[in-house]
């Protein structure tokens, strides 16, 4: 067999991707794949769709990119009323990308301009949360707290202020209110040490993404965190690159809280997998600042090209037509259900959490100490290896910092029926099932063996 001559991540052969219908993939060997992430947990829509496919050829037989500073685009101008609909107008100004890490790349430069534009320029620091993922790119890598990320290019990234966020899980205050008061102390103190007028933006993802296995916010910690940036004076700002778009249930997660931020990134599933594009939202204010002191100093070549916009808006038009964000609240709460009963069966089911149609299952050697498996057993790469076989996709990751702990993300796309939510779970229990067996299981008799070797040697 010819080597291939892509390379990206290390790992196994993958096989060949044939074709998709719906909430499925099928490789050239004939196999059936459940797509139970939503491919990056953005295949929002599912796979082969004719409606957004017709939206596209139809924009492709009038013109497929034109450039921002010589056209506008009817796509382009339609989506971005859409975009600020969805805020119900919290955010009133519509900056397009292509990708995730281009939106928070964007935010992050936005913001640092409004200050520069009202002669704050002292103010150079982000803070943000450990861990957290907000993308690939060195300024985006910066304010991302995921280590084996961050190492190699630690020396050149302009790194952030990494404080701790809620963990709802694995705190060990007295209760939920303390955790929030001990975290926003922390975040305070950490910016005091700074200087508040040294911080350009805190930011955050109000459902947390790979880096954390679904990990959420509440209420209080937002309204806390929107008080601080009132009171110091800096922005706040939301990534919600993967949980934005109708994802957890409404058009953006931080309206499960009700706290508006000052700027908000999304990408993934606005173009539903079909085209890249992203968005910076941010409020009138921020860009009217900028915009008068010469103008934002920032672009991509293929930033708001028609076909991308065209895309985008037949997404959120299918969305709306179709009321999937219904769908993901009740589907969500036949998810959650299944998952919660999964992990009444297997102990080592330490934690399910999420929102809507985004959760995250996080894997623990021990329920009550919730002490991780050790990192050597590459858990969440074999239970993801084993749901594979079973025909389930499913997207894993490290859950502390990047250097232990094991969770996977169980995401599907928004149109999954009743039926398929069943089967996607059957095949997860089958996987879940041979995990034990043919991991867990022996794992745990090695330890507790070499822990008995231990006492009695």
């Amino acid at each position: 067999m010819t080597t291939s001559p892509l390379f990206y991540q290390a790992g196994p052969p993958m096989p060949e991707v044939s074709h998709g219908h719906g909430v499925f993939l099928w490789d050239t060997q004939g196999k059936e794949y459940l797509d139970g992430c939503s491919g990056a947990i953005s295949c929002n829509l599912g796979h082969g769709r004719e409606d957004i496919r017709d939206a596209m050829l139809a924009q492709l037989d009038r013109v497929a990119f034109t450039y921002r500073t010589q056209f506008e685009n009817a796509p382009a101008v339609a989506l971005a009323h859409a975009l600020v609909e969805m805020t119900e107008g919290d955010l009133e100004k519509v900056f397009f990308v292509s990708s995730g890490s281009e939106a928070v790349e964007s935010a992050l430069k936005l913001a640092r301009q409004y200050f520069v534009a009202r002669g704050e320029s002292q103010r150079r620091h982000f803070v943000s949360l450990r861990p957290s993922y907000h993308g690939s790119t060195l300024g985006a890598l910066g304010v991302t707290g995921y280590q084996p990320l961050e190492a190699p290019f630690a020396d050149i990234t302009p790194s952030s202020i990494k404080v701790p966020g809620p963990d709802f899980y694995r705190h060990r205050d007295d209760d939920r209110d303390a955790h929030i008061r001990r975290v926003l102390d922390e975040t305070r103190a950490r910016i005091d040490d700074a200087g508040g007028d040294t911080v350009i933006a805190i930011v955050v993802e109000p459902v947390g993404g790979a880096s954390t296995g679904g990990r959420l916010v509440d209420q209080a910690y937002l309204e806390g965190l929107r008080a601080l940036c009132d009171e110091v004076g800096c922005l706040l700002i939301f990534d919600e690159v993967l949980c934005g778009v109708g994802r957890t249930g409404t058009w953006f997660a931080y309206q499960q809280w009700g706290v508006t931020p000052d700027l908000l990134t999304t990408a993934k599933g606005l173009g539903a997998g079909y085209y890249p594009v992203g968005a910076l939202l941010a409020r009138e204010a921020i860009v009217e600042t900028v915009m008068a002191s010469g103008g934002f100093q920032h672009g991509h070549t293929y930033a708001g090209n028609p076909l991308a916009c065209a895309t985008g808006l037949a997404a959120v038009e299918a969305i709306r037509r179709e009321h999937l964000l219904d769908n993901v609240k009740v589907r969500g709460r036949q998810l959650q259900k299944g998952l919660e009963t999964l992990r009444s069966r297997h102990p080592w089911i330490g934690d399910v959490r999420g929102l809507g149609l985004l959760w995250g299952v996080e894997l623990v050697m021990d329920p009550v100490e919730k002490t991780p498996f050790p990192a050597a057993s590459n858990l969440f790469a074999r239970v993801t290896a084993l749901a594979k076989e079973e025909g389930l996709l499913i997207y894993p990751r490290r859950s502390l910092n990047g250097l232990s702990g094991d969770h996977f993300l169980v995401s599907p796309p928004f149109t999954i029926s009743e039926s398929e939510t069943e089967l996607l779970l059957e095949r997860l229990a089958r996987a879940l099932d041979r995990l034990d067996r043919e991991v867990v299981a022996p794992l745990l008799a090695e330890l507790a063996a070499s822990t008995a070797h231990g006492i009695t040697g």
